[in-house]
């Protein structure tokens, strides 16, 4: 006699719930990490209201998304960095780069989209892309990241997030550092407290701003002088 996973259904109905276009190119935006209305998702995923309110309501009843509401609108966020986690790395692993679909012909526009999100961009919390992965090999190969076994933080690499004025928030169980793999270039940048708090200081001090509507970020001259500084990443190479 065959006894059932209990897991079974709930990784079938899981597995259900972005098993559905609309709700999976929601996420998908979400993974900037910002807050979206329904309105704003509808728009993006170019469904009527009613029919993205419907979606919304599996997602949130279903764990994936948190929601708030102010005044007669409604907000909505990935629930917290794990679910940001799930969807990156099965993203990575259906293979296909931002803006991508097999078979399809792509326009001008998409194209450049794509290129900008390949160059940099967020994912959730942290920095991916070309940009994310110069940042990660940089702060490897100057010690202050193991990569060998996991992604860890050293000592030195404490202390040079202490300099450079990068708060270590840590709270709850998420990791100091972790490897997420990235979708378009196909190895791990930092993710983590420090991935996060990384990010959190490019975008505040100006180091990258964000372009367009989607998760894409351009670094800036500021920037560039910062990493290069801090980091020794060329100045232009990021562009």
């Amino acid at each position: 006699m065959t006894t059932k996973d209990p897991q079974a259904p709930r990784l079938a109905g899981l597995a259900g719930l972005m098993a559905d276009e609309t709700r999976a190119a929601c996420l998908l935006a979400l993974l900037d990490g910002r807050a979206w209305t329904a309105g704003e998702l509808a728009r993006h995923a170019g469904v009527a209201a009613s029919t993205l309110s419907e979606h919304l309501g599996k997602l949130v009843a279903g764990g994936l998304l948190s929601e708030e509401r102010q005044g007669r609108h409604r907000y909505v966020r990935l629930a917290d960095a794990r679910v940001a986690q799930l969807v990156e790395d099965l993203a990575a692993y259906a293979g296909a780069g931002p803006g991508d679909v097999v078979g399809r012909p792509r326009g001008l526009r998409a194209v450049s989209a794509g290129s900008a999100m390949a160059r940099g961009r967020t994912c959730y919390d942290h920095l991916a892309g070309r940009l994310g992965i110069a940042v990660t090999d940089a702060l490897a190969l100057r010690g202050l990241l193991r990569v060998d076994t996991g992604f860890a933080l050293t000592d030195a690499g404490v202390e040079w997030f202490g300099a450079a004025g990068i708060a270590l928030r840590r709270s709850g169980r998420r990791p100091l550092a972790r490897a997420c793999l990235d979708w378009t270039e196909r190895r791990p940048h930092l993710a983590g407290v420090a991935g996060a708090a990384l990010c959190e200081h490019a975008l505040d001090a100006g180091w990258c701003v964000r372009i367009g509507s989607e998760r894409a970020v351009k670094v800036t001259a500021v920037g560039e002088r910062a990493l290069h500084e801090l980091l020794g990443i060329e100045e232009g190479a990021l562009r």
